[in-house]
This record gives C-alpha cells, structure tokens and sequence, in this order.
C-alpha cells in the first residue's frame, strides 16, 4: 500500500485533476490518497487557502465577503464543469461555504481554523466525486472519521499518539480513500489545523499510521536540488537523502517539504519519494534512514532570509550559574522562540525570526530586561540577516568541508557574522547580511559541486611559469 499525496499546484484546476487519477489508477498500490486545497493555476494566481484567510478575516471584521465567497465557490465550480461532475457536489461545498459565515465567532482562531480547513475538505470532496465520476471505487475520508487525533493548538496541532492505532482500520476498507490534508481534531471533537503548509504533516501521519510501503509526495519538480534553482543555474538534482537531512534542508528554505512533515514516516522507518506530478516517470528523490555519503558528503545548500541575533556580552558569562535559563526565560515570558544559540565564555548570541519583532514595543521591553535583569556589558540587535545551511550527513567523515565553506564565502567577499554547527554534525549554519545571501550560496555551490577554484588557479600558475 502506498500513501500519495498532492500538492496545491497538483489539484489547481481540472486539468491537474485529470494528471492525479491517471496516476493514481496507473498504480493500484496508491490506496490512500492525500489532497492539498486547490493552489496557484498560474503565476500570479492567488492560492486557495489565501482567499480563505482574506474571507475569514472579512467575517471576524463584519464586512461584506460576497465577493470573496463567489471568487472562491468559483474556483470548485470550474473545475467541476470542466470534468463533467455532477452539479450535486458543488452544491454541498456552496452549502459548507456559506455555512461558514455563521460560525460562532467568540473564539477567533476556531473561526479561522474551520475556514482554512475547508480549502482542503471540499476538495477532497470533489476529487472523489471525480473518481466516482471515472467510474473508480473511490471514497472520501473525514480526518475525524479516520482518527487523526492532535492537540489543541489552533493553526499549530501536533499529533496524538492513538492517532496510528486508530488508522490501522482503513487497511480493512475497500476502494481508494481519499483524505483532506492540513488538519484532524482535538479529543472534545474541535477542528484544528496544522500550521501552513500541513498537507504533507498529514500524509505522512497516515502512512504511519496504516504501515505504508511507501509514501509519496506529488509536487510540480522532478526532484529535490542540492541548491535553489532561483540561486543557482540548473543544479544539481538529489537521488537520495536522508530524514534528517532533509529536515535541515526544509528547516532551511526548501519549500518542496513540510519541515515538520517527515517525523511520522521517520519514526516508521517509511521511505518517502518526492515526485512530479507533471511528469510522474521521473525518478523522484528518496527519503530513506541511511544513504552512501562517500560519493556526496553534502547534500544540498539551503538559505532562508529574515532573521535577527541579539548579541549578550558579559565578562565571566561561563561561571554565572543558571545565565543562559534566564536569558531564555525571558524570551519565552515575551512568547518568542529562538532557532540556534551559538555562545562563547563570555558572549552568547540568539537568533530568532525577525518576524516576532514586528512589535518595537516587545523589542525594547526584551533589550530592556536583558539589560537590567542579567546585568550584562552589553546587548544589541541585528536584523536582515539570512541563514545559510550546508548539509550533509557525511560531513562528519570527511575533512576539510569547513575549510572549502569559509573559502567559499572569502572568495564570494561575504563576511560571516557567525557559526554555528549542531553535534549531530548533519549540518553548519552561517549568519550573513540578507543581500550577501545569493551569491554566498552561489560561491558554496560552486565550491562543493563545481571546478575545483584552487586546483584551476595551480593550473594556471604552473602554465604561466613553463
């Protein structure tokens, strides 16, 4: 049995509709099958799951979301009238949409965790209509009917363990079974959604949860790249990676994965294959438990922008029993999360997503009680900073990847503003200014995966002295 799950970009249109029932009755194997709410048909479309967030937050204010309702009812019926589908189904889903203007609306993330979730629900209602339509035994699946069971944090539910006891069942029913992404319910029965992107969280949950074979993930690229092809010109494309790898690579700015996503399959020891669902013969890149890192120590080069690292300094840091817990108390009393913590004796750096900072308000009362509390030499801020990640589970058998890195970014004339390497050695972090980002990555590229710069330049040298 596999699990197969389909991106937005897969399920945009009728078209895309056509391309995922080609793949799923190409492979009788493809029993449970995992569907994103509608995305982008085109550049310069608007997703789904957006125009529910601008008609939620339109109804929390009162105003009038004629509008926005039509344009999303529209977006369902097009692809209805496009396959030919009966007009029952659009009827429920108009029916569930204007439902949704009556919710009760003294819990505010309730209101917007049923409105997000609809995207992926009635979509997985049409896709099976669809598949009924073709004449394949195909049933749509309820989260809740299923058994996935999370905690109640709304936009960010984690999963309950009695979720995989509770899945096993759908091994028992015939048919394809088809199942909204993004979101299960709490133990009272309250809807509540993964955090953005969360399609892929459930996919992997249900390939655990039934014992999968083998869980795919069906987007718009043949495969993974070891670098943004946005960055670097036709790089090079993975084979084979490993969990952990690819958590650090998604964690990083790889789009192509939820980050979140491959903790369930992981712990299953499920292997997980990325494919496109535009051209589905290709290969794909594997997620697997281990690979052979002698032929790539480094797997790939990720960045992602917006972030920013308070700097503390305070002479005899390292004897000040309990300094750093403090210093992280008073981050979580702000409801601030931090990403990496690099520190010397007597200096120590957080860096945090810029974004929680958009309040000046928080970011002077947080300068302010490091100042005070921990008595500190000195605190500031740094902002517009990016993380580059070079990672690679064979780092830690070969010598010299740090070396080439910092040559790298000498040669790009990029200043490193800190480092930071986990001990599980899968990955090293670089901090640097959000608009040295590109061409670091590009200088790193080129280091790990392209002509080797000192060996051309001795080349060159010993040319030139003949």
């Amino acid at each position: 049995m596999k699990v197969s799950k389909f991106g937005g970009t897969s399920v945009a249109s009728a078209e895309q509709f056509k391309k995922v029932a080609q793949i799923i009755k190409d492979d009788p194997e493809r029993k449970v099958v995992i569907v994103s709410a509608p995305g982008k048909r085109f550049s310069g479309d608007t997703k789904t799951t957006d125009l529910l967030i601008e008609f939620g937050e339109k109804i929390l204010r009162n105003e009038n979301v004629e509008n926005e309702l039509l344009e999303i009812i529209n977006r369902y019926d097009n692809i209805a009238t496009e396959l030919g589908i009966n007009n029952g189904v659009i009827a429920e889903i108009t029916a569930n949409l204007h439902a949704l203007r009556e919710l009760d609306r003294s819990n505010n993330q309730r209101v917007m965790d049923r409105i997000k979730a609809s995207g992926e629900d009635n979509n997985a209602e049409l896709f099976a209509a669809y598949m009924n339509h073709l004449e394949i035994e195909a049933s749509y699946v309820n989260p809740q009917e299923a058994g996935i069971v999370v905690s109640d944090e709304p936009g960010n539910a984690q999963v309950l363990p009695e979720t995989f006891e509770n899945l096993k069942k759908l091994k028992l029913r015939s048919g394809v079974l088809i199942i909204p992404g993004f979101f299960g319910y709490s133990p009272d029965g309250e809807l509540v959604t993964f955090s953005r992107g969360g399609s892929d969280i459930t996919g992997s949950i249900v390939a655990a949860g039934v014992g999968a074979t083998l869980y795919e993930n069906f987007t718009d690229v043949d495969s993974v790249f070891s670098a943004n092809p946005a960055v670097v010109e036709n790089p090079r494309a993975i084979e084979e990676l490993t969990y952990k790898e690819m958590r650090e690579l998604s964690y990083a700015g790889f789009s192509v994965f939820h980050d979140e996503a491959l903790i369930p399959a992981f712990r299953a020891e499920i292997p997980v294959c990325i494919k496109n669902t535009n051209n589905p013969s290709a290969r794909g890149t594997f997620v697997v438990l281990e690979r052979n890192y002698e032929k790539n120590p480094i797997v790939g080069i990720a960045s992602d922008s917006g972030f920013c690292s308070i700097h503390v300094s305070k002479y005899l840091m390292n004897r000040e029993v309990g300094f750093g817990r403090r210093l992280l108390q008073i981050l979580e009393d702000e409801g601030l999360s931090y990403e990496h913590m690099p520190s010397g004796i007597d200096e120590t750096s957080v860096i945090l997503r810029e974004r929680q900072f958009n309040n000046n308000d928080t970011e002077t009362r947080v300068m302010e009680r490091i100042r005070s509390e921990l008595q500190v030499d000195s605190v500031t801020i740094k902002r517009n900073q990016a993380m580059i990640m070079v990672v690679g589970e064979g780092m830690t058998h070969q010598v010299g990847i740090s070396a080439k890195a910092t040559a790298a970014f000498a040669r790009a004339d990029v200043n490193i503003e800190m480092i930071n390497q986990g001990s599980s050695e899968v990955s090293m972090m670089f901090a640097v200014q959000e608009n040295d980002a590109a061409e670091a990555v590009r200088s790193l590229y080129k280091e790990y995966y392209g002509e080797n710069v000192e060996t051309d330049g001795l080349i060159q040298e010993v040319l030139e002295i003949k």
